[in-house]
């Protein structure tokens, strides 16, 4: 008994680390410095665990602000701070080692090295977005139009990992805005709607529920002006895919466009199955969630081929499914359907 205790009680730290999706948190610093032509794995590993962190940092602090929030909410409920699996001292203790083990990562990449202006504008991203994303995190649900916080949050974190070593290239730009777009996609629209059954009892106020999303019985409704703004977002998306063979001259592989393509169609149809939904089911969600979120780690890589080479773009795909497909079973969560 004393080790099945100890055993859940791992469980519950790595659900609230996220642990399945490290992977993909930590793998958009390292594309940031790949675009700047970095090479030195140790280097990529110190920036890979930098941008877990910080993203992390978001998710436990957001729990620990929304903790009654989310108590209210069955599907929630066993969520580790909400089930009192982990205390709210523990998370705050975590969040603080958190900031100290970022800083003193950030002193193991530089030591050594001259603090130049880009990678004082490195830390000044990792400032910034600690900032915003805790503001997102305290405020968020009472102010409309919060989610461009925490996507810029995050697009910080990225810009970070080519800061950290250099000038960020045209291409650098471009994989900022697709992760900006991503971000708020999945929090103004998939959050949106997934939550939209409960946000309306909680006064939440959101994108989702202020252009009309709402839940009646298990009937969905989602008013052509939120289904315009999302696929606006992905559209916009699709354009800066791309742009760089299309405006910037970058070369390709006529093989690259083809697999590009269909997986932007691909991505193009199940955001469009998730955004006609006529019926509130939120375990389909959950799953149409889990594929998207795979599809949209995969363009990148995909448009940066020609860039980095087959082999780390490969890599660049494969490692968060694998960390994801690895992990998941082991807290006892179903794989596509992330608890959120």
């Amino acid at each position: 008994m004393l080790f099945q205790d100890k055993m859940n009680k791992v469980v519950a730290y790595t659900k609230l680390l996220r642990l399945p999706g490290i992977g993909a948190l930590g793998i958009s610093t390292v594309i940031a410095a790949l675009t700047v032509n970095v090479s030195n794995f140790i280097d990529l590993c110190i920036v890979f665990a930098i941008g877990a962190i910080a993203c992390v940092f978001g998710f436990i602090v957001n729990d620990y602000i929304d903790v009654e929030l989310d108590g209210l909410v069955d599907v929630l409920k066993e969520k580790p701070l909400v089930s009192g699996a982990v205390s709210k001292k523990n998370v705050l203790m975590i969040a603080f080692c958190m900031i100290f083990l970022s800083f003193l990562l950030l002193f193991i990449l530089w030591y050594g090295k001259t603090i130049d202006y880009y990678k004082f504008l490195a830390l000044l991203c990792l400032i910034i977005a600690g900032f915003l994303g805790s503001t997102y995190d305290v405020y968020g649900k009472k102010i409309i139009g919060s989610d461009f916080l925490v996507a810029l949050s995050v697009g910080l974190i990225f810009l970070f990992g080519a800061l950290a070593f250099g000038k960020p290239e045209t291409i650098t730009w471009i994989v900022f805005v697709l992760t900006f777009n991503n971000i708020l996609y999945m929090n103004a629209i998939q959050n949106g709607i997934k939550d939209a059954d409960h946000d309306s009892t909680m006064g939440v106020k959101n994108i989702a529920l202020s252009l009309g999303v709402h839940v009646k019985g298990v009937h969905l409704t989602i008013p052509p002006a939120f289904q315009t703004f999302g696929m606006g977002i992905r559209l916009c998306s699709v354009v800066f895919l791309f742009s760089p063979f299309l405006f910037f001259h970058y070369t390709y592989n006529p093989w690259q466009m083809v697999v590009l393509t269909i997986f932007t169609m691909l991505f193009l149809f199940v955001d469009v199955k998730l955004l006609t939904m006529k019926i509130f089911d939120r375990n389909k969600i959950r799953k149409n969630i889990g594929i998207q979120s795979f599809l949209s780690y995969s363009l990148v890589p995909l448009m940066l081929i020609s860039i980095i080479g087959l082999n780390r773009s490969v890599l660049l795909i494969f490692i968060p499914i694998l960390w994801y497909l690895a992990f998941t079973p082991l807290i006892g969560e179903k794989l596509f359907k992330p608890r959120m």
